[in-house]
């Protein structure tokens, strides 16, 4: 048995617009259509944020509510929706934007606007902070535990992206068996062993496994230039986000 060749033209895979497209959805008259795509951004990014207010502040619950009222402050004044795209890389914008919120707040003195309730997704403190109470205790400063948890929320993103692809056209078990072998050379016994799993060839394995580095590959450039204001970026960005990974 083998498996089909995937047709990239049919199957390509699914990412939502550039970061800065929905930024700039944010700013649009219709104020649906604002808060949808506002409620997108904070969801997918307010995990890299809370870790770096996590690292900053001694109490977790002030880190939650300095997280919980910044998108609350995003989607009730759109604070963020008049960036300019020009500016660069989104991450960047974004934790800087998430630090003048903190020294304008502290330096009025105000009472935070947590506003759970107008928020249209959960955030879920507790199991980010499981994750981050098996944090190594090092001299790692807010700045660069934002940087690493950007990066391993883009990398989770991209192979998300990318189950949802392969399950789409019928090759969820497929995905599941052979993307152990993004991270690393797969030796001829475990490549036999993931075949004899599937019903196919160890060749046929082969190929697949190929297939899958190379739609990685692919879907990662994607997910990386949502985030920029060039696609010439690209490869300083992946190098840079695997630096950071590799400290």
């Amino acid at each position: 048995m083998t498996f089909p060749t995937p047709h990239d033209g049919n199957h390509s895979i699914e990412f939502a617009t550039t970061q800065w497209s929905i930024v700039a959805a944010a700013g649009s008259q219709d104020s649906s259509a604002a808060r949808d795509a506002l409620s997108s951004l904070c969801q997918r990014y307010w995990p890299p944020l809370y870790a770096y207010a996590r690292r900053r502040m001694s109490d977790a619950n002030q880190a939650q509510e300095y997280t919980q009222a910044f998108f609350v402050s995003v989607l009730e004044k759109h604070t963020i929706a008049a960036a300019d795209h020009e500016r660069g890389r989104f991450r960047s914008f974004l934790l800087t934007s998430f630090k003048h919120f903190i020294a304008n707040e502290r330096q009025h003195d105000r009472a935070l606007k947590r506003g759970g309730d107008r928020l249209h997704f959960s955030l879920d403190f507790d199991s980010e902070e499981a994750r981050l109470s098996v944090e190594p205790t090092n001299n790692e400063t807010p700045e660069s535990l934002f940087e690493r948890k950007w990066a391993l929320q883009l990398l989770d993103s991209v192979l998300d992206s990318l189950r949802v692809d392969y399950k789409k056209r019928g090759q969820e078990q497929q995905f599941e068996v052979f993307k152990d072998f993004l991270v690393g050379r797969e030796s001829e016994g475990t490549l036999v062993e993931s075949a004899n799993k599937l019903g196919v060839t160890p060749g046929a394995a082969k190929v697949a496994v190929h297939r899958l580095r190379q739609r990685y590959r692919e879907a990662l450039r994607t997910g990386i230039a949502q985030t920029l204001a060039g696609s010439e970026e690209v490869d300083e960005e992946i190098q840079y986000l695997f630096s950071v990974l590799s400290q």
